[in-house]
């Protein structure tokens, strides 16, 4: 048998290893990031709540862009809302960048996409996932 490769059977239970794994990866990026020391900064003096799945657009009076962590959504000078992008970060984000958001509901929710476009110009930089919503209020 010169010339022949031999193939070796994988015990069953090792091949089925990476399965298993797949979801506690997934869930352990899910898991709510640190905020940036940026963002802690702007948020100082405020109280975090219990995070919301979505905010009424009609309410949100402005929208800033800290960091590639995190955005908030000022709905009072009380209550701001702060939602860091799926995954913790998105590298698209930056100060000087604007969101486009499209809805066809009244509310801006978790996992909808926001466009990251250039304030002066019609260049767009892709999009972004949003994750849950976390109210800071004074």
């Amino acid at each position: 048998m010169i010339g022949r490769s031999r193939r070796v059977a994988m015990p069953r239970a090792r091949s089925l290893l990476p399965l298993f794994a797949l979801p506690l990866l997934l869930a352990a990026s899910d898991a709510p990031q640190p905020l940036s020391a940026k963002a802690q900064k702007e948020l100082a003096g405020r109280t975090a709540g219990a995070p919301v799945s979505c905010v009424q657009l009609r309410r949100i009076q402005a929208t800033r862009i800290v960091d590639e962590t995190a955005i908030i959504y000022k709905e009072s000078s009380r209550r701001w809302y702060v939602n860091q992008p799926d995954g913790g970060r998105c590298a698209l984000l930056r100060p000087n960048r604007v969101l486009i958001t499209h809805s066809n509901t009244s509310q801006l929710c978790g996992n909808d996409l926001v466009t990251i476009a250039e304030p002066t110009s019609p260049i767009t930089y892709g999009a972004c996932g949003l994750g849950e919503f976390v109210p800071y209020t004074k």
